[in-house]
């Protein structure tokens, strides 16, 4: 389907669904409920050595622990920056009256995943115009450089 999605979560997104405890790696980026959502890189996992994550902040400073079950811990999206269309057909649903365009979603950290773009009638409408807009723009673009 598509590219690794977030190089902080490789093996484990298959494993995440509702009631599975977010457990992360050394590295990982983790939201600490019990810190008010602070975010926080794990630099130690409960093990031999430690009974708790051990979390310190991005930019580094003081470190703080969060149980070892992982039950406060919650993943950290990696940001998106930006949007682009697939070359593959767009589908139009009738009876949902709604269409859907297969889009690939890039991430700051270099990874890519595919997913789809949904788009009501309406929106179909306001987007072709605007494209109609783009390629009259890029025409006279063409015809002034000539």
């Amino acid at each position: 389907m598509a590219e690794q999605t977030s190089k902080q979560l490789p093996a484990q997104r298959a494993e995440l669904r509702a009631g599975t405890p977010f457990r992360p790696r050394l590295g990982d980026l983790a939201s600490d409920l019990a810190e008010n959502g602070r975010i926080g890189v794990v630099v130690r996992v409960p093990g031999a050595s430690s009974a708790s994550y051990h979390l310190r902040p991005p930019g580094g400073g003081r470190e703080w622990s969060a149980p070892s079950s992982g039950d406060t811990l919650r993943p950290v999206p990696v940001p998106v920056t930006h949007v682009s269309p697939l070359k593959r057909d767009v589908i139009y649903d009738h009876r949902a009256q709604q269409a859907a365009l297969p889009v690939m979603v890039h991430h700051e950290d270099g990874g890519m995943s595919e997913s789809v773009l949904i788009l009501t009638p309406r929106q179909v409408e306001l987007y072709r115009i605007q494209l109609d807009h783009i390629i009259e723009q890029r025409h006279q673009a063409r015809e002034g450089n000539r």
